[in-house]
C-alpha cells in the first residue's frame, strides 16, 4: 500500500523542528504547528497539481535532484533558518509562482493567526522539508520521477482533505482550492467552498461547484497545458457553459449584447496557442500583434464588467484565475527565451497588467 504522503511530511516536523521554526519566525509553537498542519497539505496538493504536465514533472525532478540528503534538523543545523529560507523562498515560488505563493501564505496566515508575514517564511522553510520528505520517499520505495509525480496525482484528493476547514475555507475563497481538488467530498460538506469532484474535467467541472458564497481573488499559477485534463478556460468555447451552480441557472455574463465570458475565453484560447510559439525573435515579433489583439479585448472585457451583476462578475473572475497561472508560466519562459525579452516583454507586460485587473473586478 502506497504511503500517504501528507503523514510523511509531517512526520519530519517533529518538536524539534517546529521549535527552531517557531524561533526563527517568532512566534509561539503551537501557532506555527497549527500553520504547519495547513501548509503541508496545501503544498503537496500544489505539487499533485503541477505534475500533471509532463514540463510540471521535469521541473520537480530538477528540484529534487538539488536537495540535500537527511532530516530536517540537520538541514537547519548545516543550513540555519535565514539559508533555508531564502533557498526555500526560491523553490516555491519557481514551482508555483509568486501570486499563488502569496495568496497561499496570506490564507495560511489568517488561518494560524500569524499573519501574512509570517506565512511567506514559513512556507519557505517548509518548501525544502517538503521536497526532501518527498525524495526521501522516492528512494525508498524506488521510484523514478515519473513513478513520484503518479503517486503525487494519485493522492491528490488526500491532501485536499486533509487540509483543516478554516484553512480551506480561505483557500476557497481566494479560488485555490477550486484548483486544487480533485474528487473530493469536501464540497458536499462544506457550502462556503467550491471544490470540483472531478478537478478541471472537461465539461464536468463548472456543473459541480458550490459558488453561492465564494468571493474569488486573484492568483498565479504555474501550470502548463494540460494534456489529458484541462482547466475549463482551456474548454473549447463551443463546448462549455459560462458558470454556474447547482440547481442555479448560469450567471449572466451578457453585456450590451456582448457575452464577456465567451469572449475571455476566446482571449485565453488565443494566448496558449500564440505563446507556445514564441522561440526567437522573430516569432516573437510576429506574436505581438496577437498579444497586443488580446490586451485591448481583455480592456474591453474589464471595462464592460461594470454594468455585470455581482453573479456575473464573480462567473467572469472565476474563468480568469484558473486561466493566469497558465498563462503566467507561458509568458515567463517567453520572456526568459535568449534575444525575446526585450521584444516580448512590454507587451506581455501590459498584458498582464490586463489580467490582473480582470481577476478584481
Amino acid at each position: 500500500m502506497a504511503a500517504n504522503l501528507t503523514s510523511v511530511v509531517m512526520q519530519f516536523l517533529t518538536p524539534e523542528v517546529i521549535e527552531q521554526i517557531a524561533s526563527f519566525l517568532g512566534i509561539d509553537k503551537a501557532a506555527t504547528q497549527k500553520a504547519a498542519g495547513g501548509a503541508v497539505p496545501s503544498l503537496l496538493a500544489g505539487l499533485a497539481e503541477l505534475v500533471e504536465t509532463s514540463a510540471g514533472t521535469g521541473q520537480l525532478s530538477k528540484l529534487l535532484s538539488q536537495q540535500q540528503i537527511g532530516s530536517p534538523l540537520d538541514l537547519l543545523r548545516s543550513a540555519g533558518p535565514q539559508e533555508l529560507a531564502e533557498t526555500g523562498s526560491k523553490m516555491i515560488s519557481a514551482l508555483f509562482g509568486g501570486r499563488t505563493v502569496d495568496v497561499m501564505a496570506q490564507a495560511i496566515g489568517k488561518f494560524a493567526g500569524i499573519g501574512e508575514g509570517g506565512g511567506k517564511p514559513l512556507l519557505s522553510m517548509l518548501g525544502p522539508i517538503v521536497l526532501g520528505a518527498l525524495g526521501q520517499q522516492q528512494r525508498l520505495a524506488g521510484l523514478d520521477v515519473n513513478g513520484l509525480a503518479s503517486l503525487l496525482r494519485s493522492q491528490k484528493d488526500q491532501f485536499v482533505k486533509a487540509i483543516p476547514s478554516g484553512l480551506a475555507e480561505q483557500l476557497g475563497a481566494s479560488g485555490l482550492i477550486d484548483r486544487f481538488a480533485g474528487a473530493s467530498d469536501r464540497a458536499r460538506t462544506t457550502a462556503s467552498q467550491t471544490i470540483s469532484p472531478t478537478y478541471n474535467r472537461v465539461a464536468a467541472q463548472w456543473p459541480y461547484w458550490l459558488a453561492a458564497l465564494v468571493v474569488v481573488a486573484g492568483l498565479a499559477w504555474f501550470v502548463t497545458n494540460r494534456q489529458s485534463e484541462q482547466s475549463v478556460a482551456e474548454t473549447p468555447a463551443a463546448t462549455r457553459p459560462a458558470t454556474g451552480t447547482v440547481g442555479m441557472a448560469p450567471a449572466n455574463t451578457t453585456v450590451d449584447g456582448v457575452n464577456l465570458a465567451s469572449n475571455l475565453n476566446s482571449s485565453i484560447d488565443t494566448l496558449k496557442s500564440t505563446l507556445p510559439g514564441i522561440t526567437d525573435p522573430a516569432t516573437a515579433q510576429s506574436a505581438l500583434p496577437k498579444i497586443n489583439g488580446v490586451t485591448a479585448q481583455l480592456d474591453d472585457i474589464n471595462g464592460r464588467a461594470a454594468k455585470l451583476s455581482p453573479e456575473g462578475r464573480t462567473a467572469l473572475v472565476k474563468l480568469i484565475v484558473v486561466a493566469i497561472p497558465s498563462i503566467n508560466q507561458m509568458c515567463d519562459k517567453v520572456i526568459a527565451t535568449p534575444g525575446v525579452g526585450p521584444v516580448a516583454k512590454p507587451a506581455i507586460d501590459d498584458l498582464r497588467a490586463k489580467l490582473d485587473a480582470l481577476a478584481r473586478v
